[in-house]
């Protein structure tokens, strides 16, 4: 188990770091071929802006696992811990209702551009493909939540990797 769960996360962090990299190099080229050889690709910023994207929804993921999304807590740290566990219970079972809400949402979406046939402006490209990444994404936060469900079902204490420090 311990296996499947580093290649999890080693195929979120590898993603997410591939997009942005890449978005990051094509940045580069496009500012080189506009003020070094005064030749701009308009496609650039089109495909630098669909790949940042993709980086970001696969990173909300890895922001999941870490626990590092925004919190307001006032209130939750002053409640015992039975109401802690309690809220915790409720707000993942929340949390996994919107995660199929939002897959099956985009399942649809994507299925409408797909029969659409809608292709972006610069470069052609499908758009059911570039909003291939809401149900990616859903999926992913889903699978977060149910292993974040059984952990507080189990009453594991959640000890998170602070990927700052």
């Amino acid at each position: 188990m311990k296996g499947l769960k580093r290649i999890w996360n080693l195929f979120e962090e590898v993603s997410a770091g591939t997009f942005f990299f890449a978005g990051i190099t094509l940045i580069f080229y496009g500012v080189i071929m506009r003020y070094v050889f005064n030749e701009p690709k308009a496609w650039v910023e089109e495909i630098v802006r669909y790949l940042i994207i993709w980086g970001t929804f696969i990173g909300f993921a890895i922001a999941l696992r870490h626990n590092q999304h925004i919190q307001v807590d006032i209130l939750y740290d002053k409640l015992p811990n039975g109401a802690k566990r309690a809220v915790d219970l409720f707000a993942t079972t929340v949390c996994i209702l919107f995660c199929l809400a939002y897959t099956f949402y985009g399942l649809i979406l994507v299925e409408n551009r797909y029969s659409s046939g809608m292709v972006s402006l610069d470069v052609g490209l499908p758009m059911w493909v570039v909003y291939l990444i809401l149900p990616i994404s859903g999926i992913l936060f889903l699978l977060r939540f149910i292993e974040r469900f059984l952990n507080q079902l189990r009453g594991k204490e959640e000890n998170y990797d602070n990927p700052i420090t």
